[in-house]
């Protein structure tokens, strides 16, 4: 299971690599602005997945060697990473097939695994020497990341298939922003303010206002104003579930390599 953990780590910049050269199809960028939505986030965000990769690529190799190759923990998490991770380099060639219903059951269930990896890792109450810099932190990340861009891949699905109005899609959109927020903050809860998951979601949310803020679209405005809005609120509940803990805005030092 750790050497399928490496292999899916390294298959998701390489498949990137195709998909952003037209493998299989347009790429991310130009699919989606096919399907503006209120929701999607400015092109400059997604520069992101360059640092999960090379963070996940990190974790994979540091997982698979050492002492750590039989902790509980991480044998646990192991499974979770690697479904995690070859979801989401299926996703990349099913979004530029245009198979959209597809992906957003694969995206979804990225997001899942990737959540999964994080709660495991914020309860470990023995964490292994470095856990918190080669584990903890680049699953987050991407746990956090996903889990604005499974709405943002939603929102598209739902303009595509035109499943509710494509020229007043203010109010659907509300619903989107309140669950991915309800989504956030619980999470963020029972992971008692990882900050590392905060710091991806607030990426990806004043990403949204930048683009949503020079948007023309109906209900741009206020779209962008809730996106920072829930920043806000992530903030806020993130600095008072660190209250509780040494330390206050670092991470546990129970987590901190070395």
């Amino acid at each position: 299971m750790r050497l399928l953990v490496l292999l899916t780590a390294i298959a998701m910049p390489l498949v990137a690599w195709f998909s952003n050269n037209g493998t299989f199809g347009p790429d991310n960028g130009t699919m989606s602005d096919r399907y503006p939505t209120l929701l999607v986030a400015a092109g400059y965000a997604f520069a992101i997945w360059g640092l999960i990769f090379l963070l996940d690529l990190a974790y994979a190799a540091w997982q698979a060697t050492g002492e750590r190759k039989r902790d509980d923990t991480l044998a646990h998490v192991a499974p979770w990473a690697a479904a995690g991770f070859a979801l989401t380099a299926t996703w990349m060639p099913l979004f530029s097939m245009g198979l959209f219903w597809l992906c957003l059951l694969v995206i979804f269930g990225a997001m899942a695994c990737l959540v999964r990896c994080a709660l495991i890792l914020s309860h470990d109450r023995t964490p292994q020497e470095g856990q918190w810099m080669w584990a903890w932190l680049p699953l987050s990340l991407h746990a956090g990341w996903l889990s604005l861009a499974a709405f943002l891949n939603l929102a598209q699905v739902i303009v595509a298939y035109q499943l509710a109005s494509t020229t007043e899609m203010l109010p659907w959109s509300l619903v989107l922003f309140g669950l991915a927020a309800l989504m956030l903050l619980m999470l963020n809860l029972r992971m008692r303010g990882n900050i590392d998951y905060v710091i991806a979601a607030l990426w990806a949310l004043v990403a949204v206002y930048v683009k949503q803020s020079g948007s023309g679209l109906p209900g741009a405005q206020v779209a962008a104003w809730v996106a920072l809005g829930i920043a806000a609120l992530l903030v806020l509940q993130t600095v008072m579930l660190r209250r509780k803990y040494p330390g206050g805005l670092l991470p546990n030092p129970a987590r901190a390599p070395g």
